[in-house]
């Protein structure tokens, strides 16, 4: 595959291709054990990586985004605070990921 293919895997305008574009935005934006079924319309999703980047870039405190809770996310922030732009960071690893396989 070539490298302008890996490229083009990112999808900048990913909102409308997301697994949650057609569901009640509501049921992402939950507390508690509900949370754990917000995750799951994450699974499988086409767009994970870049709804999880944007979520992180914009330091978003609130909602499932990218399959991560906001606690989760936080989490990844502190342990992560050398990563400047996830959109960079999370497209080099799917570029990464697919120069492997």
């Amino acid at each position: 595959m070539s490298a302008v293919a890996i490229v083009d895997s990112w999808v900048d305008d990913w909102a409308s291709q997301a697994r949650c574009s057609s569901q009640d935005p509501d049921a992402l934006f939950v507390r508690g054990k509900a949370q754990h079924d917000a995750k799951a319309v994450c699974k499988g999703c086409p767009v994970l990586a870049q709804c999880l980047a944007e979520a992180l870039d914009n330091r978003t405190e609130f909602g499932v985004w990218g399959g991560m809770t906001e606690r989760e996310r936080r989490a990844l922030l502190r342990k992560r605070p050398d990563i400047a732009s996830w959109k960079n960071a999370l497209r080099a690893g799917m570029a990464a990921q697919t120069r492997q396989a």
